[in-house]
């Protein structure tokens, strides 16, 4: 038996998927989550076999709870995603994910991919894949990422200096290098198509 942590901030999506998966005689739903937090403590608490994880759920993202289940257990982790942007395929594969699948995957398709993950496959949807071969590589550096991540939700120029522990100037400084660099007129601008590209 395979046993599985389903995470998903919507309700509706993740009720669904457990009740489609648990009709399947080798998978074991042992654990739901809304958030990514709440999916790293239930996949250690549950020692889960695979965890099942959408990628834009709050806080932080999929990539990054991935990251900290797979620091802690011996298990595999499977990202499901609305938006599939090619960028962020590099992230997850470089977190150490077996599985990167849109939502758009029906429910059978991803039991099938969850039993190859757990046999020790990996799994990238091939559209995803192909889109991946084609993407720009990103210009910016680490910091400039940093920064722009979390100009996102609109903060203030000292909010983002406080999150990632650098001085006011200094953030102004990376992100107005971004936005040179990415040829727009605005942070959110930048951030945005930061995200879009995938590259946060």
């Amino acid at each position: 038996m395979i046993r599985l942590l389903i995470a998903d901030d919507e309700d509706l999506i993740r009720g669904a998927l457990t009740a489609l998966l648990r009709l399947e005689d080798d998978l074991d739903v042992v654990a739901e989550a809304a958030t990514t937090t709440e999916a790293v403590r239930l996949a250690a608490i549950h020692k889960v076999d695979i965890a099942v994880l959408d990628l834009e759920m709050p806080p932080g993202d999929g990539v990054r709870a991935a990251q900290e289940i797979l620091a802690e257990l011996p298990a595999k982790v499977v990202l499901v995603t609305r938006h599939a942007r090619p960028g962020v395929l590099r992230r997850a594969l470089a977190a150490g994910i077996s599985g990167f699948v849109p939502k758009t995957t029906p429910a059978a398709r991803l039991a099938e991919i969850i039993r190859a993950v757990a046999r020790g496959q990996r799994y990238v949807d091939p559209d995803i894949a192909a889109s991946a071969l084609t993407e720009h590589n990103c210009p910016l550096t680490d910091r400039e990422l940093d920064v722009l991540r979390e100009a996102r939700d609109g903060a203030s120029i000292n909010e983002i200096a406080a999150r990632v522990h650098l001085a006011s100037g200094t953030v102004r400084n990376y992100l107005s290098s971004a936005m040179t660099k990415l040829g727009v007129g605005s942070r959110h601008a930048a951030a945005h198509r930061a995200w879009e590209e995938g590259w946060i």
